[in-house]
Formats: C-alpha cells, sequence, structure tokens
C-alpha cells in the first residue's frame, strides 16, 4: 500500500467540517420529501463526476472482480438508506437529536470491525469512545422530552446509524482494491439508483420545486458529499472504519454551531459541556490508537535473533 499523500487524519477532519452541514441543508428543504432530498444530492454527484470518469477511469471497470461489485453495490443500498432514514429523522426531531444518534454508529462500527476484520482496540481506546459517546448524548440530552414524534425521529436516526456502518465496512474491504473515483462513482451510481426505485415506489414526486430546493440539492452534493464522503472513503485505504467513525462523533460539535447560526436553533449548556467532552474523547483516542501502531511498527522493525 503507497504512502499517502497528506495524512489522511487530515482528509477525516476536513470531511467531518463538511456533513456537519448537511443536517441544516436538509432542514432548508423540509418541504420535499427525505428521499427526493436524497436522490438528487447523490444524483447532481453522480452528474458531476461522470465527465471525470469516462475520460481517466472507464478502463478500471473491466479488472473490477465480482466480490468488489458484489461489496460496492451493497454499500451503495446501505448508503441510500442511510440518508433515506437519517433525512426522515429531521422531520421529527431536532438538528442535534439526529445528528448526535447518528454519530453513534462508532458502536456498531467497533462491533462490526471487532467480528468481520478481528480488529482489537486498547483499553485506553475504548475508554475515549466511551467518552467521546457520553459527550454526544449530552449534547441531546436537552431534546430528549419523548413524545410519540421525537421518539419516532430518534429511532429513524439510530437505523440510519446502523446503515452507514454497514456502508463503511462493505467500503473499507473494496477501498482496497479500487481507485477513490471509481469506488465512489458506482457507490453513489448504485445509491441513485437505488433512491430512484424508493421515489417512484412511494410516487414522490420529482419536480415541482422552487429555485431554492435545487440549489440546496446541489449545494448537498458538493460539501457534505465530495468534501465529506468521498473523502472519507479517500481516507479508508490507510484508516480503520472505527477510527473514521470516531472522527464522525465531531459532526454534532458543528451541526449544532450552524443550526445555530443558520437556523436560529438554542445552544444550550449541555451542548457546550457535551461538545468538550466528544472533542476531549476524540482527541484521546487518535492518541491511543496512534500510539499503538507506533508500536506495532516499532516491533516489527526490531531486528531478528
Amino acid at each position: 500500500m503507497r504512502i499517502p499523500p497528506f495524512n489522511p487524519n487530515i482528509a477525516v477532519v476536513i470531511g467531518v467540517i463538511s456533513v456537519s452541514s448537511s443536517a441544516v441543508l436538509v432542514k432548508l428543504a423540509d418541504s420535499a420529501p427525505a428521499a427526493i432530498i436524497a436522490n438528487y444530492r447523490l444524483l447532481f454527484a453522480v452528474l458531476i463526476m461522470l465527465p471525470v470518469v469516462l475520460m481517466k477511469y472507464r478502463h478500471e471497470f473491466r479488472f473490477i472482480h465480482k466480490k468488489d461489485w458484489i461489496f460496492s453495490i451493497l454499500a451503495g443500498i446501505f448508503l441510500a438508506f442511510h440518508f433515506i432514514l437519517w433525512f426522515e429523522s429531521l422531520n421529527y426531531t431536532s438538528v442535534a437529536s439526529s445528528v448526535v444518534l447518528v454519530t453513534l454508529q462508532p458502536i456498531f462500527a467497533f462491533l462490526g470491525t471487532y467480528l468481520f476484520f478481528k480488529e482489537r482496540f486498547s483499553y485506553g481506546a475504548l475508554i475515549s469512545m466511551i467518552i467521546a459517546l457520553f459527550g454526544s448524548i449530552i449534547i441531546s440530552w436537552g431534546d430528549f422530552q419523548i413524545s410519540g414524534m421525537a421518539l419516532f425521529g430518534d429511532i429513524l436516526a439510530l437505523l440510519g446509524a446502523v446503515a452507514v456502518t454497514a456502508y463503511f465496512l462493505f467500503g473499507q474491504r473494496v477501498r482496497k482494491n479500487l481507485s477513490l473515483m471509481t469506488y465512489t462513482f458506482i457507490v453513489y451510481s448504485i445509491s441513485t439508483l437505488t433512491l430512484i426505485l424508493y421515489n417512484i415506489g412511494l410516487q414522490n414526486p420529482f419536480f415541482g420545486y422552487s429555485a431554492s430546493h435545487w440549489w440546496i440539492f446541489l449545494a448537498l452534493a458538493i460539501f457534505p458529499t465530495f468534501f465529506g464522503h468521498t473523502l472519507f472513503n479517500w481516507a479508508l485505504r490507510w484508516l480503520s472504519t472505527s477510527k473514521i467513525s470516531m472522527g464522525n462523533v465531531f459532526e454534532p460539535v458543528g451541526a449544532t454551531i450552524l443550526a445555530y447560526l443558520i437556523l436560529g436553533e438554542t445552544v444550550t449548556w449541555y451542548q457546550l459541556l457535551g461538545g468538550t467532552i466528544v472533542v476531549f474523547g476524540l482527541f484521546l483516542f487518535i492518541l491511543s490508537t496512534t500510539r499503538k501502531v507506533k508500536v506495532t511498527i516499532s516491533k516489527k522493525e526490531q531486528p531478528k535473533g
């Protein structure tokens, strides 16, 4: 595996900042069905990528193995349902609650990497994961005033976390064999097709939206998609699913700030406290996993006998 052109942790940071805008943009387009918003987000992303793929990457499709096709298709389907579930949750609960619950994916990522990839973590990494997740819970604690609609939105967001974890797990297998552009194009195309079929099944209207909606759809395709998920896909070649998922714990902090600035959602003391704990927990996690990698490399470099 070649050395990355720059630190993949930086890509994760940029990605988290970008995806933090997603919930606010979806809220701004709330008069459109959630699946339609997701559909156009990915469709525009595919159309933007299409000229580059045709000119520079079309030859790679001839060398894709059957297993990589299967994993890419599964990743695309799970990504589509992640967007459906998460975007729909924003119709029933607050940005803070929805984003925090979606960000609980490190729990599922840890179980997935432990079961399927035999990945192990130090006690320090596990403790820091718990700290970061505890901070995420604090951010949304004030929004967990249980009601029928709020609870339904919370459940949808949690299911969205499960779906995006599956998307990352399948992607981790494929990204080791395919280029970023080829893999991303395939996954986004499959997701787009899945969403088109889903919207046809529900008879959601594809047209008739205002100009502001179309700008929001395009913004979703550019910022959280290309500067968010695409960078995460790129980083998967060098970082584990669990580490990228822990980086996503930053998203509630960014989303809460943007929701305050753009939507006027109030920032409370528990959101500020939770954000601080999230940052602290993430710092400890990265420090712990980085130290573990360095120790492993040092042992391998020691002379035999």
